[in-house]
């Protein structure tokens, strides 16, 4: 467990497990690094796992100042965990906000990516008119936290319903700032995409299905897994098939 202070000021939670090649995986909006935990001692047996709290969320800073929350932020802070942990490159991963951090985090940075794990992820939109309407959900849910508070994590999906926040508000920003999109940016790169990659989502999670497929079409040599009975959450709902399709993925990069 340890802080990283950022430039901006924010303090970023981290935590290390084992040792290796190392692992950065990032949660989805309004979850926690602890939504990993079901994950750590498989990948952490021979490699550095790295999971992490993005700003707004968990036990990182709730800055107070919405210019704070934003994708080339939270890119940035991915960057400066793995230079933190003494790591040039890394296999990159998250599920849902986080996998599409992790694809924007390869657009930036696709030197310092070995491999990615997108997981119940959608990697944006194309249509301006489609990316509005994402936009326009992401603000109700905003509203929601500022209106109701942390009670609106009840509702949500398995690793949304575990999590512990410090603010409400800071879930409101993040979600205003760093879960709308701006442009096309994202869904534009996956063909370019050049690192070993793995399409994983949960067979029950309807709203991801077509995205799953339409990445794993688009990324070069993309493998997909889809793990039975899952939803949203598929490391949570179906751990251990969650985890035998990653470890199979991972081994086969050696």
């Amino acid at each position: 467990m340890a802080m990283l202070k950022r430039d901006d000021g924010v303090s970023i939670y981290y935590e290390v497990h084992g040792s290796g090649p190392t692992i950065l995986l990032t949660h989805g909006y309004s979850a926690t690094s602890q939504m990993w935990s079901g994950q750590i001692a498989e990948l952490s047996k021979d490699h550095q796992l790295v999971i992490w709290d993005m700003r707004g969320h968990g036990r990182s800073d709730s800055p107070d100042d919405p210019a704070l929350y934003s994708e080339p932020a939270t890119v940035a802070d991915m960057a400066a965990l793995l230079d933190a942990v003494g790591a040039s490159t890394a296999i990159v991963g998250g599920l849902s906000l986080g996998g599409y951090m992790s694809l924007a985090f390869n657009r930036v940075h696709a030197d310092r990516v070995e491999a990615l794990l997108i997981i119940d992820t959608g990697p944006g939109y194309k249509n301006d008119q489609a990316r509005d309407g994402w936009n326009a959900t992401s603000i109700k849910t905003a509203e929601r936290y500022e209106r109701d508070g942390l009670k609106v994590l009840e509702g949500g999906s398995a690793e949304r319903r575990t999590a512990q926040h410090a603010s409400a508000k800071g879930l409101a920003l993040a979600a205003r700032g760093m879960l709308t999109q701006r442009d096309a940016g994202v869904i534009a790169s996956l063909p370019d995409i050049k690192a070993p990659s793995i399409v994983v989502v949960g067979s029950e999670d309807a709203p991801f299905l077509a995205a799953s497929d339409y990445m794993a079409s688009k990324i070069p040599g993309a493998k997909k897994a889809v793990i039975d009975g899952a939803g949203h959450a598929a490391n949570i709902d179906r751990p251990e098939a969650f985890n035998a399709a990653i470890r199979g993925f991972i081994d086969g990069l050696k």
